[in-house]
């Protein structure tokens, strides 16, 4: 059966300039052939895969624009240009309704799911040109942006209560439960450790110093509130409809919304984002989810948590440890295997070192088997029965609040992606997506801690939800760039790093390819205090193949996020040791260590301090 020859584009050469407005104005033209049919077909008239497109769309009855690119002066160039709007460098490629549907086989599979007739209706007036499930980080930004360019928009939010039954407002893990009251509960007991240090500087006063945890939570989540309608404001400044509803797919463009009166409203979309983030993981023991709390409760848990357990050793979980025992808690974090999976194993043990020489207590080696409540109360009394991960040995121990900090799921499973086929990791719940955030179902996205093999943070989904839009609406191709992002455990002494860890380095370039250079620090405000001398401490990995470039960044010592910032934008720029060594340092301050860097790992030299 011989293809229909459709109605052929013609796209001219690009005339006389510079190269890149040349090709901006290639680019303008392939996305007005894109955003102008109904059906754009890029091909290769001699391409047996693009035969097969062409006699399926003839079978459908369906008129088609084609654009064989071996027939046009400019067709190398074409390809190349919509290799970097499509991230698809082969033909057939695929456009129906401004949704790229990819290539052959992609797109026979979307015949036969039904997937393409629903792209095909000529009745593709949806309700909206884009549906965000999930107000978090990312998706709050996706939205905006995407409304900021002239599109309709609808956010999707639901907090479903935790078994404590904690639930929040608009924003995310990162503003209710996350980075935002976390870094607050920090600073309480950083303020706490500077009271201390007061006397040695002069300060006198007489009464007795005391925390009350009721005042701190209760400011904290006054401030909370205020980013919950500051967020509900902005929305509304950009003609965002905000729905407080929960969010489940139906069928292939269509989702259907659930109030908490269990009241059903459903919508329709042209695209996708799921931005749904993730929950606390309980033990799947006696006793967790009926008396343990997680990072979820404990921000604005209504009284003082007592003596605590802490089970996990993620970040979360020394965070949380540390700045209870900084208010004057007695706090025990029970550690399964390793501190900071994922980190440079030195600096993690650095960071427990501290926690445990200022009284955080460690139990190593042990999982709970059992949770269970002796008195109620606020807090009430818990005994934990926990077994040793090396041998027979079970200890138990009496806590007023167990605190899980063991991980977290993606909030994937139960949103109906199986009903239009979206792929999920079924070991974790994450997303696969490609390098422009696109699912295999192709006009549902995604952004944030839901992606498979992505950092889980929130600057990252912010700005992976920013420049989505800006691809799906505004033509842009930036993608977002997952390397070298840096990021801060804000534990009592804050641990700072950009790049790769020291373990993923010797992996990826050989030890022998590596300098590392390292150096213990005393921070001048630590001096007058008589506080630990030789505990902070510095390290850059730089790889000896490429002029010394530094690949990893590492800093333990007071402000470790306000440091490591700097830090990560020079990386970016292709940092080395040499512009290091040339850079001049400001004094007296922590950060200048990394201009005066001398020792190497492999010479073997002290590298404690003797002055400032």
């Amino acid at each position: 059966m011989s293809s229909p020859p459709g109605r052929r584009a013609r796209l001219s050469s690009p005339g006389a300039g510079r190269a890149s407005a040349a090709r901006e104005a290639l680019r303008r033209r392939l996305l007005g052939l894109i955003e102008g049919n109904r059906v754009m077909i890029f091909s290769k008239s001699y391409c047996p895969h693009s035969t097969r497109v062409k006699e399926l769309f003839s079978s459908l009855g369906v008129a088609c624009n084609i654009l064989e690119l071996d027939q046009v002066d400019d067709g190398a160039n074409v390809q190349e240009v919509l290799s970097e709007i499509t991230n698809q460098r082969t033909v057939p490629n695929i456009f129906v309704n401004k949704v790229h549907m990819g290539g052959c086989d992609r797109t026979f599979q979307a015949h036969q799911s039904g997937l393409l007739q629903k792209l095909l209706q000529e009745d593709s007036a949806y309700d909206y040109d884009l549906i965000v499930i999930g107000g978090g980080s990312g998706g709050l930004a996706c939205a905006q942006e995407a409304a900021i360019l002239g599109k309709k928009v609808m956010v999707l939010d639901f907090v479903v209560p935790s078994p404590q039954g904690t639930s929040w407002g608009l924003g995310g893990t990162c503003v209710n439960v996350g980075c935002i009251p976390k870094k607050l509960m920090h600073q309480a007991a950083l303020l706490g450790q500077a009271l201390r240090d007061a006397r040695k500087f002069g300060w006198e006063y007489s009464q007795q110093v005391k925390h009350t945890w009721e005042t701190m939570t209760e400011a904290i989540q006054n401030h909370i509130g205020s980013l919950n309608w500051g967020y509900r404001l902005s929305l509304r400044e950009k003609a965002v409809a905000y729905v407080n509803s929960y969010g489940e797919f139906v069928e292939h463009h269509k989702i259907k919304a659930t109030n908490r009166k269990g009241e059903e409203t459903c919508y329709t979309a042209a695209k996708f984002v799921l931005a749904t983030g993730q929950r606390p993981r309980y033990l799947g023991i006696q006793g967790d989810k009926e008396y343990c709390i997680t990072s979820d409760d404990l921000f604005s848990l209504p009284y003082c948590p007592g003596k605590t357990l802490v089970v996990g050793a993620s970040y979360v979980a020394l965070e949380c440890a540390g700045f209870l025992a900084g208010i004057g808690l007695d706090v025990t974090i029970m550690v399964r295997s390793i501190l900071l999976r994922g980190f440079d194993q030195e600096m993690a043990e650095k960071v427990g070192s501290y926690m445990e020489q200022h009284g955080v207590k460690f139990l190593r080696k042990f999982v709970p088997v059992l949770v269970q409540q002796l008195e109620k109360g606020s807090p009430g009394k818990l005994k934990v029965v926990a077994k040793s991960t090396e041998g027979p040995e079970t200890i138990e121990e009496i806590y007023n609040t167990v605190l899980l900090a063991i991980g977290r799921d993606s909030c994937t499973r139960k949103i109906g992606l199986e009903k239009i086929g979206v792929k999920i990791n079924e070991k974790n719940g994450k997303i696969p997506v490609n390098d422009v955030e696109q699912t295999n179902v192709p006009y549902v996205y995604a952004v944030g801690d839901i992606l498979e093999g992505k950092l889980e943070l929130t600057p990252v989904a912010i700005q992976a939800g920013k420049l989505l839009a800006r691809r799906l609406f505004a033509g842009r191709l930036e993608k977002c760039d997952y390397v070298n992002v840096p990021t801060t455990v804000f534990t009592p002494l804050e641990y700072g790093c950009c790049g790769l860890s020291e373990e993923k380095a010797i992996e990826m370039y050989k030890k022998e390819n590596l300098e590392v250079y390292h150096t213990l620090f005393w921070p001048l405000e630590w001096t007058v205090a008589g506080r630990d001398n030789n505990t902070c401490y510095a390290k850059i990995i730089c790889n000896k193949l490429d002029n010394y470039r530094v690949i990893g960044f590492h800093v333990l010592g007071p402000n470790a996020g306000e440091v490591t910032q700097g830090f990560a934008a020079a990386m970016k720029c292709g940092l080395t040791k040499q512009l290091l060594d040339d850079t001049i340092g400001i004094h007296p301050t922590c950060s200048e260590v990394f201009t005066t860097l001398e020792i190497t790992k492999s010479s073997g030299l002290d590298i404690t301090q003797k002055g400032c």
